[in-house]
């Protein structure tokens, strides 16, 4: 006689403000986390194998958290979008993913150094997040852009003038290779080629390390980055979508 065995039932718990567990016979079979970026939105993540649990944690987070709720996914990922569409998401922007060559070249025009000041590098970071709110606003930006309580100064490098910090490019978070989290010219120096050098200067550096290539991410949108990516011999790898449910 042939027996019939039922697999255990896959129980969600709220294990912290802003964490969920799948669990199933008291093992933990996915999770879910809500993040707040700089602007005050909800990014969300699930980490499962299977749909089931998929779908059972994006319901319980999302009657569980304030709309609207966000999310990133690398586009060439189809199966991980379409579970966040079938939860409701719907594609709000997308990003274009750049490698770009460390070949030498030649800083101009302003003095290009590693950031030594932290006062004067707040200062600017204060400046430029103001006038991003106040035109195109952070939603806009990069997604792994963030606002760090406190700034390791060995990440940035910044371009000097008159005694101020006028423009910067700071190392983001390294997943499979070296990344640039931040390039970012105070709105009256732009168009003078101090983000170009910025970049020529980074790239010279890490070229000087011995490592090989960087990459970032261009917001599909946004004209000059991409001119300024293509300026410097670029070459477009991928993109990521951000996903909104509202």
């Amino acid at each position: 006689m042939n027996s019939l065995h039922s697999e255990p039932a896959v129980v969600i718990t709220r294990v912290a403000e802003h964490q969920w567990h799948a669990l199933s016979d008291d093992r933990v079979v996915g999770r879910g986390e809500a993040s707040t970026r700089p602007d005050g939105r909800l990014f969300l993540s699930i980490d499962t194998w299977h749909d089931a649990e998929f779908a059972r944690l994006a319901s319980a987070m999302l009657a569980a958290l304030p709309r609207p709720l966000y999310t990133v996914v690398d586009e060439a990922d189809s199966a991980l979008k379409t579970q966040w569409e079938r939860a409701g998401f719907a594609i709000r922007r997308r990003e274009w993913e750049y490698v770009v060559p460390t070949s030498p070249g030649s800083p101009a025009g302003v003095t290009i150094a590693p950031a030594t000041d932290e006062d004067l590098l707040r200062s600017l970071d204060d400046a430029v997040r103001a006038e991003v709110s106040a035109s195109v606003g952070w939603s806009s930006m990069p997604a792994e852009v963030l606002a760090p309580a406190t700034m390791d100064l060995a990440k940035y490098v910044v371009a000097s003038e008159s005694g101020a910090y006028v423009g910067l490019v700071r190392l983001g978070p390294v997943r499979r290779q070296t990344r640039l989290g931040l390039i970012a010219v105070r709105a009256d120096r732009q168009r003078r080629g101090i983000g170009r050098a910025l970049l020529t200067y980074v790239l010279d550096s890490l070229y000087g390390k011995g490592i090989e290539s960087v990459s970032f991410e261009v917001d599909e949108g946004n004209p000059a980055a991409i001119a300024l990516a293509s300026g410097v011999g670029a070459r477009r790898t991928g993109s990521t979508v951000e996903l909104v449910v509202r």
